[in-house]
């Protein structure tokens, strides 16, 4: 435990992230309903009990200094952290709140559909879910844990993998017919903008290495699925995601059977700090989902052909 003195009073915290962010104490007054006296008080007890000046008054303005724009920037994230705490405990008072950070297609696909069960089974964990894209820091985040889609390459974290990936060329039923890989360079494409490379990987995969073709960009899988099955072009996308756009013919294989994606699907959490139990209780559910094959998924349809060896 720190000693009490480097534990300034969370009012006076508020005061200089309000000041900070509003210009003048006036304005941080009335945000945080004091006087402007007590904002002022509280600004020079901070500056008084840690022994360094962190604002520059300037006639009707504060500005911080250097050194105060630093301190701010890490009380911001603390008081976030302390509000985010407050939260979590209100939505679920008897304990076991879990904050996961999810990839949207693979939540609502893959995720979503199974944490009914492991609600039934863990009644005591309120999992909260929000969306990120990209690896992120998770020290002065609110997450506990993440789904991450590649390889292992995000630093600082264990690893549960949870699912290989496969991808498949499908378009409308109106695509015209290939004869071989490269009669699609003629046509429209379509790709996810953080796999420009997967129509490179499926050309060299068909005996065609070397090239990158171009194509309409999406930022998520839903909305480039749409654009396929409205025509716009053909489309490299995850079997797992279109099991039922294929099923129901609005989608359908254009050349050669699904083949194995770059990445993998991963649960992945801090390597340091604490095992809590709600983490611990979703990673030990994870790990017998994603190995008892009474629990596997069921197969693809038909329309989809078999698994090719490894290139």
């Amino acid at each position: 435990m720190l000693p009490r003195r480097y534990l300034p009073p969370i009012p006076a915290l508020m005061a200089l992230e309000a000041v900070d962010r509003l210009g003048t104490a006036s304005a941080a007054a009335e945000e945080l309903s004091l006087t402007q006296g007590a904002i002022s008080r509280a600004l020079q007890g901070l500056e008084s009990q840690l022994g360094v000046p962190l604002l520059i008054r300037e006639r009707q303005r504060l500005r911080l200094t250097p050194a105060g724009h630093d301190y701010v920037a890490e009380v911001r994230k603390a008081l976030h952290l302390l509000a985010s705490a407050s939260i979590t405990l209100r939505a679920n008072p008897t304990g076991g709140s879990l904050n996961l950070a999810i990839l949207p297609a693979f939540g609502m696909h893959w995720l979503a559909p199974r944490l009914a069960r492991f609600a039934q089974t863990h009644p005591e964990v309120t999992i909260n879910l929000s969306t990120r894209l990209r690896p992120f820091d998770f020290t002065g985040s609110s997450f506990d844990a993440a789904i991450h889609y590649g390889r292992q390459d995000w630093p600082g974290v264990d690893y549960l993998k949870l699912m290989d990936e496969e991808v498949l060329a499908v378009a409308a039923p109106s695509f015209p017919k290939l004869t071989k890989a490269t009669d699609l360079l003629a046509h429209p494409l379509l790709q996810l903008e953080s796999r420009t490379g997967d129509w490179g990987r499926w050309l060299a995969h068909h005996g065609s290495p070397g090239l990158r073709p171009p194509g309409m960009l999406f930022d998520q899988f839903a909305t480039l699925t749409q654009g396929a099955i409205h025509g716009m072009g053909a489309a490299l996308i995850p079997t797992f995601l279109i099991e039922r756009e294929l099923a129901e013919g609005r989608l359908v294989p254009i050349f050669g059977p699904p083949i194995r994606a770059l990445g993998s699907y991963y649960l992945v959490w801090p390597s340091t700090g604490p095992d809590r139990a709600p983490l611990r209780s979703l990673r030990l559910w994870l790990q017998a989902e994603t190995t008892d094959p009474a629990l596997t998924p069921a197969a693809p349809p038909a329309t989809i052909a078999p698994k090719p060896e490894a290139p």
